[in-house]
């Protein structure tokens, strides 16, 4: 067997490495080609509008084409093609062409592609990827109201998603750890439709307690879709009494209220403890009315709260205070009222007390005075044998006549 010379060898390394670097330059100056068509691909939901873009870096007046996934040319330049009329021209030059499709549907994904006539022809593609958005949720399994300590199962349902939406449980704020998804093709189409279900153990806490089912979806880019549904749970009832007043008065009306706190609403009896309801109360369901309130009211009252789950009492001491005890906490102003009329009436009977002394002394005066004209007129009448001698004798004129007394006591 023959082998090369050195000179040969070199020879051949030199002539592979000459070649290797050829390719190389091919290469780079390859994608470096100005002509060559330049896209991108695009995600859209359906019924969006998605804009489909082809540019070259330099024009040799050669026109570009757009052509659909069936390769049927949509627009050559600025010439329509095809006539659908949800296609549109959108920028046409010399070294670009975008169209829009508006209203897209499912049956538009696939590859497009943009193609400048050159020699040779130059292509790229573009892929429209098409997400299927998902319906409103739809809860399930809320039905019959559920007794308390019961299980209920709720299944939400979301259809029409692609690909596969993602479904979530909350009560409030508070996310609820459901079963795991169910995912279902839809026969004939590229959608799916997703459902879920959340058990739940329910207090009497939880009657009409809202739980929320989510959609998440890339499609859903303004929010997630919600539906919720107000929980319906069964319990017996828990018997509070409340009364009109705390401080009952004798001769006044008054009422006590049992509140049952039952679903469904319970139904209510009144009874009182070691003997029978007085004649001037009646029963009107939760209420107990007391026409007049008296003594033998006294006592303890039962409610008595019954539903179709279960039933309850609760338990109420009546005592009724004597209608003149002022028992109540007097406020300011009937506080300062008292004292105004006191100090009234004091004023009144200082008053009338001076008015009378007044009249008596008044009085003894007038009296005096009237008491002391008739003893003058009585001096000069003794003796006298007429009127005129009478006054003269009365004014001093007849000295020997004796002197008449008279006391007042």
């Amino acid at each position: 067997m023959a082998f090369p010379s050195a000179p040969s060898a070199l020879w051949s390394v030199s002539l592979l490495t000459a070649l290797f670097l050829a390719a190389v330059h091919s290469n780079v100056v390859y994608d470096e080609d100005p002509l060559q068509p330049l896209t991108s691909d695009e995600t859209v939901s359906v019924g969006g509008t998605v804009t489909l873009t082809c540019r070259v870096a330099e024009s040799d007046n050669s026109s570009l084409q757009w052509s659909n996934t069936a390769q049927q040319t949509l627009y050559f330049g600025e010439k329509r093609a095809l006539r659908d009329n949800r296609i549109q021209l959108h920028h046409s030059t010399p070294t670009e062409l975008s169209i829009t499709i508006s209203d897209v549907q499912l049956s538009d994904e696939g590859e497009y592609t943009c193609s400048i006539f050159t020699m040779p022809v130059r292509t790229a593609r573009a892929t429209v990827t098409v997400l299927g958005v998902p319906g409103k949720p739809q809860i399930t399994g809320f039905e019959n109201a559920v007794p308390e300590g019961g299980k209920i199962t709720l299944t939400c349902t979301s259809t029409g998603s692609k690909p596969p939406a993602s479904l979530r449980w909350y009560r409030g704020d508070q996310e609820l750890n459901g079963h795991p998804e169910v995912v279902e093709s839809i026969p004939d189409s590229p959608t799916y439709n997703v459902s879920r279900e959340l058990t739940l153990n329910v207090s009497r806490s939880d009657n009409n307690a809202f739980i929320t089912c989510a959609v998440h979806h890339p499609s859903l880019t303004h929010g997630e879709k919600r539906s919720e549904q107000a929980l319906r749970v069964l319990y017996s009832p828990n018997v509070d009494i409340r009364a009109e007043s705390n401080l009952p008065r004798e001769g006044e009306k008054f009422y006590l209220q049992c509140l049952g706190n039952g679903n469904p609403e319970p139904t209510y009896t009144w009874e009182k403890k070691d003997g029978e309801l007085p004649p001037l109360s009646k029963e009107d369901g939760a209420f107990l009315h007391f026409e007049m309130l008296n003594k033998s009211d006294n006592g303890i009252y039962l409610c008595h709260a019954h539903n179709s789950i279960g039933k309850s009492q609760g338990e109420y001491t009546l005592g009724v205070q004597d209608a003149a005890d002022n028992i109540a906490d007097p406020t300011a102003m009937s506080t300062s009222s008292g004292v105004d009329h006191a100090v009234i009436g004091g004023v009144v009977a200082v008053i009338v007390f001076i008015l009378l002394c007044l009249l008596i002394v008044l009085g003894r005066y007038l009296i005096r005075h009237k008491g002391t004209y008739l003893t003058h007129e009585a001096k000069g009448s003794d003796d006298a044998p007429d009127a005129d001698t009478a006054i003269i004798n009365a004014e001093g004129g007849h000295s020997g006549a004796e002197d008449k007394k008279e006391y007042f006591i």
